[in-house]
């Protein structure tokens, strides 16, 4: 059950966690920001219209039972027995008895002295995300008249909290995460912290590990097994703004933007170190490598090929204009397939690199983003409809076999095997089965923290350009997704 802003909640299928599909949707009639389920019911945290109750036992086809206004914008919920519990921005934390969904009703509240943005429940209390205020820890055994029973004044303003055990975790802005006893809900206590952190914005827990949505430095994952020393694991951040990767051998090699070309050294992904790099004279939007050379997507500045023989002297030794924007490029055999925006895609014959010549193309009917090749067909991401799927057997003459539309604005696509991986903006990492090219089917997909760009795939790891957020890497199997170092169930 997913709170998707302006779209309401959507109701995904995962009972084939591989195969997830949407059963259905309910738009709410303000932007949906938080929800939780509980038995028939999910509870939406709707902005401006406060909580809207929607029955979900038939998921295909959800109905609102019920809603209760909140006095101000309803940004987060919890649900406990039979009370919804919402975090109210300046009017602090609601509770609404909700045993009757037709007809809830607000059974009490609590003012919270700044703005409550999160909230988590276990056991008789509620744990407020309280934006200038910290964690408050409110005693909701009597609903009608919650009580303050501790709180814990963060460093700067509380946006995100989980609980766990004697834990909560707090997302505090520009002071990280702060671990906070609550053994003692009276007397909470800061067990540890973790403030190596420009902007968290968010928190979640998982085992022995916290996932901290750092908005400019991206995912950082903390190691929590000992909450009086967390310690941070992994992550990756380039100088500019990832948009593109490839990935040959133990090379990662970025297209960072106004960084130009990066090439990393993955060979330990979990310790990735920059050994080289290349200026383009444009924005380096998207790459691919064959053999010794690295084939940038330059921008206004089209297609750029660079010596890449030795990663910590590479050297540009041709290019060749397109009619648009080169955002993206795949190379297989003597031809280099380039997503031109404006030019739809672009086939150019690189059997001489110095001298590189257009063969063919073929015009799509939105903006092209991103193109990977396998066989005798092109896979070009194409903004708003998603995936588009081209034959170029012959490539003077290609012509369009499929398409697949994605949740968000694809950009940038990898494929491997019958599977095509698709970098959503938005959307994260999409992964579409296209065994048959006519008919492609998306069988999974991972929410990265913030907008999937660009994507490579090489053996058992998907490397994923996150924008400003850098580079992450990603281990996966059939049934398991991997973080840098950490194991996380999917």
């Amino acid at each position: 059950y997913v709170a998707a802003e302006d779209s309401g909640l959507r109701i995904i299928n995962v009972a084939d966690p591989a195969a997830p599909t949407e059963a259905g949707f309910y738009v709410t009639p303000d932007w949906a920001w938080g929800v939780a389920v509980a038995g028939n019911y999910a509870y939406v945290a709707a902005e401006d219209s406060g909580l809207r109750i929607i029955n979900v036992a038939d998921p295909a086809h959800p109905v609102e039972a019920g809603f209760c206004s909140t006095p101000v914008w309803a940004l987060g919920v919890a649900v406990a027995g039979d009370y919804a519990y919402v975090a109210a921005d300046t009017a602090g934390l609601r509770i609404i008895n909700v045993a009757d969904p037709a007809h809830p009703v607000e059974a009490g509240f609590y003012n919270t002295p700044g703005y409550a943005l999160g909230v988590a429940v276990a056991g008789d209390y509620a744990y407020v995300a309280d934006a200038r205020s910290g964690l408050r820890i409110i005693n909701v055994a009597d609903p009608a008249a919650p009580t303050e029973a501790g709180f814990y004044v963060t460093p700067d303003w509380a946006w995100g909290v989980a609980v766990a055990g004697d834990y909560a975790y707090v997302a505090d802005s520009n002071y990280g995460l702060r671990i906070i006893s609550v053994a003692d809900p009276a007397h909470p206590v800061e067990a540890g912290f973790y403030d190596a952190l420009r902007d968290a914005l968010d928190v979640a827990v998982a085992g022995d590990y916290a996932y901290v949505a750092d908005s400019n430095y991206g995912l950082r994952i903390i190691s929590v097994a000992d909450p009086a020393h967390p310690v941070e694991v992994g992550f990756y951040d380039t100088p500019g703004w990832a948009l593109g990767v490839a990935v040959a051998g133990d090379y990662a090699y970025v297209a960072d933007r106004h960084g130009g070309l990066r090439i990393i050294n993955v060979a330990d992904p979990a310790h990735p170190v920059e050994v080289g790099f290349c200026s383009t004279p444009g924005y380096a939007l998207g790459v691919a490598v064959a053999g010794d050379y690295a084939y940038v997507a330059s921008y206004s500045h089209g297609l750029r090929i660079v010596n890449v023989a030795d990663p910590a002297h590479p050297v540009e030794v041709g290019s060749c204009s397109t009619p648009g924007w080169a955002r993206d490029v795949a190379v297989a055999g003597n031809y280099a397939y380039v997503a031109d925006e404006d030019g739809g895609l672009r086939i150019i014959n690189v059997a001489d690199p110095a001298h590189p010549v257009e063969v063919g193309f073929y015009v799509t009917p939105d903006y092209v983003w991103g193109v990977a090749v396998a066989g005798n067909y092109a896979y070009v991401t194409e903004a708003d409809h998603g995936l588009r799927i081209i034959n170029v057997a012959d490539p003077a003459h290609p012509a369009k076999a499929g398409f697949y539309d994605t949740p968000g604005w694809a950009e940038g696509v990898a494929v491997a095997g019958n599977y095509a991986y698709v970098a959503d903006r938005d959307g994260g990492l999409r992964i579409i089965n296209v065994a048959d090219s006519a008919y492609p089917v998306e069988v999974g997909f991972y929410n990265t923290p913030g907008w999937a760009r660009g994507v490579a795939v090489a053996g058992d790891y998907a490397y994923v350009a996150n924008g400003d957020a850098g580079l992450f890497i990603f281990r996966f199997t059939m049934f398991t997704l991997y973080l840098p170092l950490i194991l996380r169930n999917y």
